[in-house]
């Protein structure tokens, strides 16, 4: 697993990843403490943190199916959005094999009977796996194909 140091590492790899699977990809960039979303609280014009350091948050959207949005935080970490599905808390250095486990088809959908739900599991690296329950209600066609 290689370690992403900055929200731009991490850009990066996203960018190989979607070459890699010849998907496209847009990036938004937020800099600044008045620009990024967990920074609502800093003033106007405020573009540094107490520290002096500057932020950087980004937005990426991949395109094609399934339909995967990444926003990836200055606080080493991601939420990653997956046909609907937020998995909030993803680790950065993570964001790279959590994708490539989703284009490679290894995410499948666990179905519970009782009591009844449904829950994403991505395989990651090092046998850990994230698992994300899914409301009965957002179980798109995509995610519906993976039901084991």
């Amino acid at each position: 697993m290689e370690h992403l140091p900055t929200t731009e590492a991490a850009v990066t790899a996203l960018r190989a990843l979607a070459d890699r699977y010849g998907r496209e990809i847009e990036v938004t960039h937020d800099i600044g403490a008045d620009q990024t979303s967990r920074r609502t609280a800093a003033g106007v014009g405020v573009t540094t943190d107490p520290d002096g350091s500057l932020p950087h948050e980004a937005y990426v959207a991949f395109g094609g199916l399934p339909r995967v949005r990444v926003r990836l935080y200055p606080e080493d970490d991601a939420l990653i959005d997956v046909e609907g599905v937020e998995c909030p808390d993803v680790p950065r250095d993570d964001v790279p094999a959590f994708l490539r486990s989703l284009f490679d088809g290894l995410a499948c959908v666990k179905a519970r009977r009782f009591p009844p739900g449904y829950f994403l599991v991505v395989p990651l690296p090092g046998d850990r796996t994230h698992k994300e329950f899914i409301p009965m209600v957002v179980l798109t066609p995509w995610l519906s194909a993976r039901v084991r």
